[in-house]
């Protein structure tokens, strides 16, 4: 097979990811990205006359006491349109939000309530930050007007059996479900624009389907013995008291979990299955490592016949080329956890095996951000319809 150019794709040959549609049937388009930055819905919103101490959509935060929780709040700090207005954890009802992350309490917000004394009349749109199981009654005695972006996995999963077989209970909004679109932004964003209800994908997934998705769209790897091994910040564990999850239990060492079940593993074979228009199964094991933020993935698949990492590389540049938190760095880079830290940055890379017609793809998020909280603000805003950057500003944080 021959190399993928990494210039312009004419359009007589450019393909779109024929990725599977909610509600929709498969309908490829021969288009290539625009760039974040360039978008008509960009240059749509430059034109509003807005200062940037008015805002304009009113926001809630369910489980605003959690770490996705903080983090959006973190994020919203600079966003020109956003205003929170509602913010519930019901463990902390009647508190200040200070009290409970003091790193924020410069900032001006209502005490947080219970949930159940939470006034929905004063907002458009909603987070929910809340665990899953406890969501899909929540969000289904939501006021129907209300755009929400669930960062809970109770959506994400098109089949509902499937849920129940993953997460030990029946699906309690099956008719949400139908209605909810995944939103793994670069790839489904058309559909979130339009999108009252986003399922927010995980954080693994995330630093997994960016990846392979259009190489496995393009035919240039195989779908067979693709295996993840996959490493997070103790953070991705939630904030809730679990002695696994003590000083003690993690400093100065590391562990794997939830070998061959984690619950990540249907989310992502759903998304590699619809590209391949066939039944993708996975390898993946995650591990927890001494850190308090940042998410590797490290991906070994085996290339089509004919097909180098050269091929692997130009696809992924082509793909990503003009999007503003996906970047593929330059040939031998490594991607580090620590230089995406703070940011929804998704940076990646292609580098070959020793065993021929291998290779070995990295893949770096900070698993707050670009896998939680960061990736929901940029879900929220096309859904609004502001630019998907907007309040996404952050660099970096090194050292």
């Amino acid at each position: 097979m021959a190399a993928i150019s990494t210039g312009p794709i004419p359009s007589s040959t450019c393909q779109r990811f024929k990725l599977p549609r909610p509600r929709r049937s498969h309908s490829p388009k021969c288009s290539v990205r625009a760039s974040v930055a360039s978008t008509p819905l960009r240059a749509k919103n430059q034109q509003l006359k807005i200062g940037n101490s008015e805002k304009t959509a009113r926001i809630g935060v369910l489980g605003a006491s959690g770490y996705t929780g903080a983090e959006i709040v973190r994020l919203l700090a600079n966003h020109p349109y956003f205003a929170i207005t509602v913010m519930t954890a019901d463990r902390k009802a009647g508190q200040p939000f200070g009290s409970v992350f003091p790193h924020l309490n410069a900032q001006e917000l209502p005490n947080m309530v219970a949930i159940k004394d939470a006034d929905f009349s004063d907002v458009d749109a909603v987070f929910c930050c809340l665990p899953h199981g406890t969501t899909q009654e929540i969000i289904k005695g939501l006021p129907e007007q209300l755009k929400v972006v669930d960062l809970s996995a109770d959506f994400r999963l098109k089949n509902i059996a499937e849920y129940e077989e993953w997460y030990g209970q029946p699906h309690k909004a099956p008719k949400l479900q139908e209605e909810a679109v995944y939103g793994l932004t670069e790839i489904y964003r058309e559909e979130i624009e339009n999108a009252r209800l986003v399922a927010n994908p995980g954080c693994y997934p995330t630093s997994i389907q960016l990846p392979l998705m259009p190489l496995i769209e393009a035919g240039l790897i195989e779908v067979r013995n693709i295996i993840i091994d996959a490493k997070s910040g103790v953070s991705g564990a939630g904030r809730g008291a679990k002695e696994a999850n003590l000083y003690t239990e993690i400093a100065e060492g590391m562990h794997s979990y939830g070998i061959t079940k984690h619950r990540h593993v249907p989310e992502i074979e759903q998304g590699l299955s619809g590209v391949a228009n066939s039944k993708v199964t996975v390898s993946f094991t995650p591990h927890l490592m001494p850190m308090s933020r940042g998410m590797q993935s490290t991906i070994y698949v085996k290339m089509a016949t004919g097909v180098t990492t050269d091929d692997l590389y130009h696809r992924l540049n082509a793909t990503y080329e003009n999007e503003e938190f996906v970047k593929v760095l330059g040939k031998g880079a490594v991607p580090h956890t620590r230089h995406v830290r703070g940011s929804n940055y998704c940076l990646l890379n292609v580098f070959e095996d020793r065993i021929p017609g291998r290779a070995i793809i990295i893949s770096v998020i900070d698993n707050l951000v670009k896998g939680a909280s960061g990736q929901a603000l940029q879900n929220l805003n096309l859904m609004m319809g502001f630019p998907e950057n907007t309040g996404l500003d952050y660099q970096p944080l090194f050292p």
